[in-house]
C-alpha cells in the first residue's frame, strides 16, 4: 500500500481553508479484513523500525495529535502502535495546567515530556492548546499570570506561534523529528459519535456536559486550527491534515505517514569497529569454554 501523503501535508506558508479539505475520503482498504492486514503489516515494519531507531540512539521522534473530541486520536495511538515496545514509547496526555505549570512559560510543562534519543514521544493534545483552546477561551489566559504588557490578543498568537517554530526547529537540530497530526472530523460525524457514547452503557464514560459546551465554539475552533496549522506547518516540523471521518482509513494514513518519515532516517545498528569485534571474540572464547568444561 503505498498512500500520497503529500496531500495531506499543510506546506510552509500555505494558508489553510479547513472546509476545503475532506473530512472523507476514498478508503485505502477494501473490507474490514483487507484494513486488519493493511494495519498489521504498517504495525510490524513500525515495530521493526522502531527497534532499530531504538538501537540507533540518534534521533527521537515526536508524534503531536489534535483534534476536536471525538475525532479518534486515542484509537489511532492505540492501534497504529499497538506494535511499539513499550520500553521505546512514552505517551503523554495534556489536559488542564497544574498550578505549577502556571508558574513557567507555556512551553515548560510539555518540553518536561519531550522524547530521550532512541524513543518515540507520543503527545495526545500538546503546547498546541495554548493557541487553540486558549484563543478560543481567551479568559484562560488571565490565569497564566503574564506580565500585564503581554495580554494583547491582538499580538499573542503570533508571538506564540513564532515561540513553537523556534522551539521545533531547536528541537530538529538537536535530533528530534517531530510529525504533526491533525484529525479532521466534519461537525455531523461528531454529533453521530457523540450520540453513539450517549447509546452505549459502555461508552457513557466517554461522554460529558463539557463535550457539547465546547462543541458549540466549533466555528472559532476551527478559525484557531486553520491559523496555527497556516503558522506553524514547516519543512522539518510538517502538519498533516488526515481526514477523520472514517476511522479505520485515518489509521492506516497516519501509520503510513509515520512510516514514510521513518524510512527517511539514516537507521543504522551500532558499528562494531575492529577493538569491539576482537572483544567479543574473546567474550565468545569464554563462553564455548565454560560450556566445554560444564559437558566434562
Amino acid at each position: 500500500m503505498k498512500i500520497n501523503i503529500s496531500s495531506f501535508r499543510v506546506e510552509p506558508g500555505t494558508k489553510v481553508q479547513l472546509s476545503k479539505r475532506r473530512t472523507r475520503v476514498n478508503p485505502c482498504y477494501e473490507s474490514s479484513d483487507d484494513y486488519r492486514k493493511l494495519l498489521a503489516t504498517q504495525v510490524e515494519e513500525l515495530s521493526n523500525l522502531q527497534q532499530l531507531h531504538y538501537a540507533s540512539d540518534r534521533y527521537s521522534l515526536l508524534l503531536v495529535f489534535q483534534a476536536m473530541d471525538a475525532a479518534g486520536k486515542d484509537g489511532a495511538i492505540r492501534h497504529v502502535m499497538s506494535g511499539i515496545n513499550p520500553q521505546g514509547c512514552q505517551v503523554f496526555s495534556f489536559k488542564h495546567p497544574s498550578a505549577i505549570d502556571l508558574d513557567h512559560d507555556f512551553l515548560w510543562r510539555t518540553n518536561q515530556c519531550l522524547p530521550e534519543r532512541g524513543r518515540i514521544g507520543i503527545f495526545n493534545r500538546s503546547y498546541y492548546e495554548e493557541v487553540l483552546i486558549v484563543r478560543v477561551h481567551p479568559e484562560i489566559l488571565l490565569a497564566q499570570k503574564l506580565p500585564v504588557g503581554e495580554l494583547d490578543v491582538h499580538t499573542i498568537w503570533d508571538q506564540r506561534y513564532k515561540s513553537i517554530v523556534d522551539m521545533e526547529a531547536h528541537l530538529h537540530r538537536n535530533g528530534t523529528r517531530i510529525i504533526k497530526f491533525f484529525l479532521h472530523m466534519s461537525k455531523e460525524e461528531q454529533r453521530q459519535r457523540f450520540l453513539s457514547r450517549i447509546d452505549n452503557p459502555k461508552k457513557n464514560w466517554k461522554f460529558s456536559e463539557g463535550d457539547l459546551t465546547e462543541r458549540s465554539f466549533w466555528n472559532q475552533y476551527m478559525l484557531a486550527y486553520e491559523s496555527c496549522l497556516s503558522a506553524t506547518s514547516t519543512q522539518n516540523a510538517p502538519w498533516y491534515v488526515v481526514p477523520a471521518d472514517d476511522k479505520e482509513n485515518a489509521r492506516l494514513i497516519i501509520a503510513d505517514i509515520i512510516l514514510q518519515h521513518y524510512r527517511e532516517l539514516d537507521l543504522q545498528y551500532p558499528h562494531s569497529g575492529e577493538i569491539r569485534q576482537q572483544e567479543l571474540e574473546g567474550f565468545r572464547a569464554q563462553l564455548l569454554a565454560e560450556a566445554h568444561f560444564s559437558n566434562r
